[in-house]
């Protein structure tokens, strides 16, 4: 059986073909495309209407990769990050390119949110942590925009939207919208608290819920099968990825590493006081019901905008090569906050970072190979104490730490993870996202049953990984490195 996983992450986007035989998965990538905001009217956004061409002319490919290997194209469904969505009008129409959560103009919308409620009690309603970037600010921030729209659709549902025809919220991605009560449920109180319309949000949805075949005359066109399903996957990204953590047993932390770090445990339900709120966590719904406990973590979207800046400048660097470099220099001589919130919007990177070593205490980075060992060096600590923090909070043991995404590919990172948080690292699958995007989708054909246990174990029969075992002197230094740092580094 073949099926379609539409992969959308903050920097590129990708259709990956994936093959079920026998109980095994196989994957090609059948099309791949540039992501990334842009200033548009002075909002930085996201240019959906260019995604949605790209994923269609990615699904035609996927569809004609699969035919030649003598099956139809079953299935596709979407993952993406989290947070942003799409404003319709009345006739379905998008009012305006939907925001990046990096753009600032939810500054004022934080502060008048959290006027009204205070972050605690906002906690206490959703377990989400307060980030200035989350979806109710945003939509605070939309103001007269917001009230003018009849639906809001979080990316991966507005791209199933233009696909099927069907508007549907699905849960995964809708826990981290601060719209949602503890009990997953809308939250009433919050739209008519903040004067939110109750009719922008409908009927929440599944991973795995069939939603309907494929009706976007543009997506037929590119060759995709009308008899194509579109299937509700664990549309946030992380929890998709989340399914495809290859553990044998559930004493085990993930980091899902990418434009952004999410550092976390499964647990089967959520943890909501203070000690959890305080430390900065937030509790997302994953599929099977569990929820995703975790931290967000500023990933390599650090180390992009350093090499994007170089090259402003005339200097084209590559990470592997930074890495490579990096490598040769002495570890912790360079050291950021990677869970700050002063690192998230756009421009001035470098000098974000060098005003941060300084505050540190710390030496200041100059050249590209310096920032990536600050940038790689700050990921490891930052994975050390979201790690650490997770045990002293929910008295879980955590014996192995799981690497998925493109950050598994960064053999430095892996093994500074390792030494950082003192036990074994496995590193892989790269492409996790869309391996449990694809599983969800043969679970909503009934071709994988609904036994988490097992469809990791099909993972880990079908995708290699890689171990980093920690050194135990490197872990007394990181230790001491965490130590002398405490004490300068803001509250989470």
């Amino acid at each position: 059986m073949a099926v379609a996983a539409v992969d959308l992450g903050a920097s590129s986007g990708r259709v990956l073909l994936v093959i079920w035989i026998d109980g095994h998965l196989t994957m090609e990538q059948v099309a791949r495309f540039a992501n990334g905001g842009h200033d548009v009217d002075g909002v930085f956004s996201w240019d959906v209407p260019y995604l949605l061409a790209e994923i269609e002319r990615g699904l035609g490919e996927a569809t004609r990769a699969a035919s030649a290997r003598g099956l139809p194209l079953a299935s596709l469904g979407v993952d993406s990050w989290a947070v942003d969505y799409g404003l319709l009008d009345a006739e379905g129409e998008l009012m305006r390119l939907p925001a990046h959560h990096r753009d600032q103009r939810t500054k004022d919308s934080y502060a008048a949110v959290t006027r009204v409620i205070n972050p605690w009690e906002l906690y206490r309603r959703n377990g989400i942590a307060p980030l200035t970037f989350n979806t109710l600010f945003q939509l605070v921030a939309d103001g007269e925009l917001a009230q003018r729209a009849r639906h809001l659709l979080l990316i991966p549902d507005l791209i199933n939207y233009y696909l099927c025809g069907r508007r549907g919220w699905e849960i995964t991605n809708a826990s981290t919208t601060q719209l949602l009560n503890v009990r997953r449920d809308w939250d009433d109180e919050i739209f008519e608290q903040f004067g939110l319309e109750r009719r922008l949000v409908g009927e929440l949805t599944y991973p795995g819920e069939v939603l309907g075949p494929v009706t976007a005359a543009s997506a037929i066109a590119s060759g995709v099968a009308a008899s194509t399903q579109v299937i509700a996957v664990a549309s946030h990204d992380t929890a998709s990825a989340v399914v495809a953590v290859p553990a044998v047993d559930r004493n085990f932390a993930y980091v899902s590493s990418g434009t952004w770090s999410l550092v976390g445990v499964e647990l089967d339900e959520p943890l909501i006081n203070r000690a959890a709120f305080d430390a900065g966590y937030t509790n997302e719904l994953g599929a099977f019901g569990r929820t995703r406990f975790l931290r967000n973590v500023m990933g390599f979207w650090l180390l992009q905008e350093v090499i994007r800046e170089f090259g402003l400048e005339g200097t084209d660097l590559d990470a592997p090569t930074l890495t490579r470099e990096a490598r040769e220099l002495t570890p912790r001589t360079f050291l950021v906050d990677a869970e700050s919130e002063q690192l998230l919007a756009t421009g001035d990177m470098r000098g974000r970072l060098a005003r941060q070593c300084a505050a540190m205490g710390t030496a200041i980075p100059v050249t590209p190979a310096e920032f990536t060992r600050c940038i790689i060096d700050s990921l490891a600590l930052a994975y050390r104490r979201a790690i650490q923090g997770i045990s002293r909070v929910t008295g879980v043991r955590i014996d192995t730490v799981h690497i998925v995404g493109g950050g598994a590919m960064n053999e430095l990172l892996c093994q500074l993870t390792a030494d950082a948080c003192g036990v074994t690292v496995h590193a892989g699958p790269v492409e996790a996202a869309a391996i449990g995007n694809a599983l969800l989708q043969l679970r909503g054909l009934d071709v994988v049953g609904p036994n988490p246990e097992i469809i990791r174990q099909v993972v880990a029969s079908s995708f290699p990984t890689r171990t980093f075992r920690p050194r135990v002197a490197d872990a007394r230094q990181w230790a001491a490195a965490d130590e002398s740092l405490s004490e300068r580094r803001p509250r989470p």
